[in-house]
């Protein structure tokens, strides 16, 4: 992607521009004082905040009003006009503001001005001491993070049985694979930020069990930690291929920085790899081991690549993309051994290989807070706060299975952003906010030159409407998934704005939503 932050264009706001060029709702780019900044009318009130988004550098120009936030059109961060604070992951940091100035009908960009530091939450009775955070993923991370913006002065604790600090995991398929992201770029803090805002990250720690009554969590090495209050958010695992040579050392998984990197290293000298499996984490590997000139070829039992998630018409042309990019795919077939050498494959063939990457899916990790006694459904059952069946233990994350009001069910999703948003949600439900999840999920994936954005959730439908196109030769459109006539998922390519209307009219659906009514207001 372009980096917007580089580059300045539109008028010298600092030096002024008619208050008549901007109409209410209207955002206008500019620059000021050597910075890309988006000057925001709405109604009376004029506001100047950083143009660039602090998640991936997506133009906020681009993106789209509500009420006084702009949301980012590539991923769907959102930021206050008045504050510059990212309110929404999966942006983290805030963006810059600057003081506006009317003189004699126009508008000047002035000063910088400081950022807005979190007051002190007031030591009120029920304010928990102690937080532990389980959980050093997208969930975990982000709950730390919004405790100390909201003035959480205790302890918090996160512990996390990966050895690397958090990291941007949705990266670890895509540019950092592929060898067009940096290893700096991956950590979303540096060590320094958690010493800084008083967050004391255990890494390489696993919990062996939780004591729900005296309130401690057992670790692995014998050691205790005790809380107040307990957000779980472990995430999930890969589901291990069980056929002859699955552990040989060229055979690798996708979850960690590690296993990225092992990949990396192992595909500075391959020649040829076979990828089993079709999901998402599997053909972004393929797309970008073949950005790194390795000869890919995929194995999954399905007869079409993502037809359950996206439909056959999605499906096929994803796979088209790869054909056309080289992979080849093997499908309606499965792995039955791996030797040094290559797959065999259930079909007969043999499939020469020197490195392996697997992906047929995760699983949640849950067996701890299962022996504690927590209520469990294929997953963790939560109510609309995230929290459990026992008080004062939330989960959140991929883990955390949750009632939709957009689908009326308990769902769990397997997605970063989702993850993020809802550990923001369980941090400031454990401050007693009591504010209900009602994120609509959010996911996109990249391969190739091809981006696919999906907002809501659509685990079974009967009825998908194209709007635009979708061919080798145009990738311009708007999928819509329905059941029994309502709407339950949109696909968007090449439509960023569109994709952040669509996700507007679903909050205003679930806004709409009788909790009571829907039997959710638990």
């Amino acid at each position: 992607m372009n980096d917007p932050a580089n580059e300045l264009s539109g008028p010298d706001l600092a030096r002024g521009v008619a208050l008549s060029e901007i109409t209410d709702g209207a955002m206008l780019q500019g620059h000021a004082h050597g910075e890309p900044v988006l000057l925001v009318r709405r109604a009376d009130e004029l506001f100047a905040i950083g143009a660039v988004c602090t998640h991936y550098g997506a133009p906020l120009a681009d993106g789209l009003l509500v009420d006084d936030t702009v949301r980012c059109p590539w991923h769907h961060a959102c930021f206050s006009l008045r504050t510059g604070a990212a309110l929404r992951a999966p942006a983290l940091d805030a963006v810059a503001r600057w003081r506006v100035e009317q003189q004699d009908g126009s508008v000047y960009v002035r000063e910088k001005l400081m950022p807005v530091e979190p007051k002190p939450l007031p030591a009120v009775a029920g304010t928990p001491r102690s937080i532990v955070i389980v959980g050093g993923g997208a969930a975990g991370h982000a709950a730390a993070e919004t405790l100390r913006f909201e003035g959480y002065t205790g302890g918090i604790t996160l512990l996390s049985a990966d050895p690397s600090r958090p990291c941007d995991r949705p990266n670890l398929s895509k540019g950092f694979l592929a060898g067009t992201a940096s290893a700096e770029s991956n950590p979303l803090r540096p060590l320094a930020f958690f010493k800084a805002h008083r967050i004391d990250l255990k890494l390489d720690t696993s919990v062996a069990w939780l004591d729900t009554r005296s309130r401690h969590l057992q670790l692995v090495d014998g050691s205790r930690v005790a809380y107040d209050a307990l957000l779980l958010a472990t995430g999930t695992e890969p589901v291990q291929l069980e056929v002859p040579g699955a552990n040989l050392p060229h055979v690798h998984y996708l979850r960690s920085l590690a296993d990225s990197r092992a990949i990396v290293a192992a595909a500075l000298t391959a020649k040829r790899a076979v990828v089993i499996g079709a999901s998402f984490i599997g053909l972004e590997a393929a797309a970008s081991l073949r950005a790194r000139n390795v000869e890919v070829h995929v194995v999954a039992p399905d007869t079409v690549p993502m037809e359950k998630i996206l439909g056959p018409e999605v499906g096929n042309f994803i796979r088209g993309l790869h054909e056309r990019h080289g992979v080849t795919f093997h499908l309606g077939t499965t792995a039955i051994s791996i030797d040094p050498r290559g797959v065999q494959l259930g079909s007969g063939e043999n499939l020469p290989a020197d490195l392996v990457v697997v992906g047929i899916g995760v699983r949640p990790v849950i067996s701890f807070a299962e022996k504690a006694g927590l209520l469990i459904d294929r997953g963790i059952i939560v109510n609309s706060y995230l929290e459990t069946s026992i008080p004062g233990i939330f989960a959140a994350g991929d883990i955390a299975r949750w009632p939709d009001r957009l689908t009326g069910e308990h769902i769990r999703v397997e997605h970063w952003v989702v993850a993020e948003r809802q550990g923001q949600t369980a941090a400031r439900n454990i401050l007693g906010q009591r504010k209900p999840f009602d994120a609509v999920p959010f996911f996109w994936t990249e391969q190739y030159d091809f981006g696919l954005a999906y907002v809501g959730h659509a685990e079974h439908w009967d009825e998908v409407q194209f709007d635009g196109l979708l061919d080798a030769g145009t990738q311009d459109c708007t999928i819509t998934y329905r059941r029994s006539g309502k709407k339950l998922a949109v696909a968007i390519v090449h439509r960023d704005l569109e994709g952040l209307r669509v996700e507007v009219e679903f909050e205003r659906t679930i806004a709409a939503t009788d909790w009571r009514h829907a039997g959710m207001a638990n």
